[in-house]
């Protein structure tokens, strides 16, 4: 079927759009401000006494792989041709001006490794844990205060022990290969599983493929989570934004996606039963990690705090390097890691009221890219006129709109009930 032929204006929005994932391409954030294998070597072999050596010059031994100040100045060019061929107020040219903005920031992050311009400028663009979402509400380390209170209420029970991760990383490929191909139906094999030494984390998403870490090991349940965490959601959005025929700009993410992503695959863990107590404690873990080092505290504080949470030596010191890479273990954190709980209650709020005003036709649009929760009066006003089509990767969660309605209606109910005298009335039979 012959694709159809786009009109001036669709082909000028088409063509910004083009020029705004082209010059995104080689900024790579996580590969950026990573640590080496020597650093974890070296903080073993003094005993886990000593801070990192890492500062200005430790990143300055590992160069960008793109000049900054052109990247900057592209990012400024195309800013100023959107507004010239879109004029201000252009719905889309408005989202894509503002995605200009967010990526000259994280150049300057940057550029700013090593220094505490690079901790503020984080957070700038992922927030801090002292974020409140309204005013007198509690903030994100608040609520991961009150996450890990009640985790800790049932830590203890042997009916809630994780399974033994007995899956090395050749067996979880075979797995979620298998689980991928059936969710994605007609699309089998769009989706690659392999192996890779060279992530952090147990996995990563690409756009249409996920690594596994090579030594890691798993369990079932963590299969279940990777199928819906980062082939349902990241790869889902990724292949609905790459068919995208003129915003081709939703295949790729700026930050202020990336919180509303990482929230939507997290609320779709919690939707489809795949997630459980240790996983959440992690994800509230790191959001308390964050708001320690905000507070002041070093690398050996967060690993310590790691190891008082029952981590051993090596994912302690893991998952303290992920609070402090791209700055020094003794500086402000990264804190894209907020991203996750920040993202999980923004998006749950987004579509609660959506459901309450009635327009849920809006629920699935945040599947459609990599989308913003601000831009999605926008993205349904682009969906009309023709700009932006509708997802067609999407988890069965979200096609069935009549069991989600119903979640989010009983939810906002019981939202409305006062827990504190629910659990006076409960304490006698409990």
């Amino acid at each position: 079927m012959a694709k159809k032929k786009l009109n001036e204006y669709q082909q000028t929005v088409r063509d910004l759009s083009d020029r705004i994932v082209e010059a995104q391409s080689p900024i790579r954030v996580l590969d950026a401000i990573k640590w080496d294998d020597s650093v974890k070597a070296e903080f073993f072999k003094h005993k886990a006494k000593e801070l990192p050596k890492i500062d200005k010059s430790y990143y300055a031994n590992s160069a960008l792989s793109f000049d900054s100040e052109a990247k900057k100045l592209q990012f400024q060019e195309i800013e100023r041709d959107i507004t010239r061929q879109l004029g201000q107020f252009n719905p889309v040219g408005q989202i894509m001006r503002r995605m200009c903005r967010e990526y000259r920031m994280v150049v300057r992050m940057l550029e700013a490794r090593g220094t505490p311009d690079m901790g503020l400028i984080s957070q700038e663009l992922y927030g801090s844990a002292s974020d409140a979402f309204h005013a007198g509400d509690p903030t994100l380390s608040d609520l991961g205060m009150m996450l890990s209170e009640a985790l800790q209420n049932i830590s203890d029970r042997s009916d809630l022990v994780d399974e033994p991760k007995d899956l090395n990383a050749k067996q979880a490929v075979k797995m979620l290969q298998e689980r991928l191909n059936k969710s994605f139906g007609e699309a089998e094999g769009t989706i690659r599983v392999f192996e890779s030494d060279g992530i952090l984390a147990d996995a990563a998403a690409g756009a249409d493929y996920i690594k596994i870490r090579s030594d890691a090991m798993f369990n079932e349940r963590d299969i279940r989570v990777l199928e819906v965490h980062e082939g349902l959601v990241h790869v889902g959005t990724t292949l609905n934004g790459q068919a995208q025929p003129i915003c081709t700009f939703l295949a790729k993410g700026p930050p202020s996606s990336t919180i509303t992503q990482e929230g939507l695959a997290i609320l779709m863990e919690v939707f489809s039963f795949a997630s459980y107590p240790s996983r959440l404690r992690k994800l509230t873990n790191r959001t308390r990690a964050i708001h320690m080092a905000e507070e002041g505290g070093d690398f050996l504080d967060i690993y310590r705090f790691y190891l008082d949470e029952g981590y051993n030596e090596d994912d302690s010191f893991t998952n303290a390097s992920r609070v402090f890479r791209g700055s020094t273990p003794n500086g402000q954190p990264f804190t894209k890691d907020l991203s996750y709980t920040k993202g999980f209650i923004m998006v749950y709020n987004f579509i609660q009221f959506a459901v309450r005003k009635g327009k849920l036709d809006r629920i699935p649009l945040l599947f459609c890219g990599k989308t913003t929760l601000e831009d999605m009066r926008t993205l349904s006003q682009l969906v009309e006129e023709g700009l932006v089509v509708p997802p067609q990767v999407l988890p069965p969660q979200m096609r069935d709109l009549n069991a989600l309605s119903a979640w989010m209606c009983f939810s906002n109910f019981l939202n409305h009930l006062s827990l504190d005298r629910i659990e006076a009335d409960y304490a006698n039979i409990l």
